[in-house]
């Protein structure tokens, strides 16, 4: 037998009624909730637009959530890039607000903007 031959997993499959339907379809939600992890850890970690990244990955958890609940339907897959998704945009929401964190820390820090400060002003004079 070639695959050719070989019928496919789940097609023609009797359902609960009993007459032959369509495969199983992987959540919308769930492939959404990957794609924003994605793009929101991507946006994290270039720094510049990790604000960008906070927002896709509080939208790639809400997806990932709603995908969890979509595949406990009769029919719809995807439990692991709904899972994925979710880790992917949790872990980017995490960076991002340690980024936040940490930068609202350095600029509330008096010594440290004077540092700053204080370089930038020593550029200046040697370009002078």
């Amino acid at each position: 037998m070639t695959a050719s031959n070989e019928p496919t997993r789940g097609a023609g499959a009797p359902t609960r009624a009993g007459r032959a339907g369509p495969s199983a379809k992987t959540s919308a939600a769930a492939a959404f909730a990957l794609v924003f992890g994605v793009a929101a850890l991507i946006s994290v970690l270039t720094v510049i637009l990790s604000w960008i990244g906070l927002l896709l990955g509080v939208i790639g958890v809400i997806l990932g959530i709603v995908g969890l609940k979509m595949v406990r339907r009769p029919g719809v897959t995807g439990r692991g890039v709904a899972i994925g998704g979710l880790v992917l945009s949790a872990l980017a929401v995490l960076i991002g607000l340690a980024f936040a964190a940490g930068i609202t820390t350095f600029l509330n820090d008096e010594g440290a903007v004077n540092r700053i400060q204080q370089k930038v002003d020593d550029l200046r004079d040697r370009l002078d």
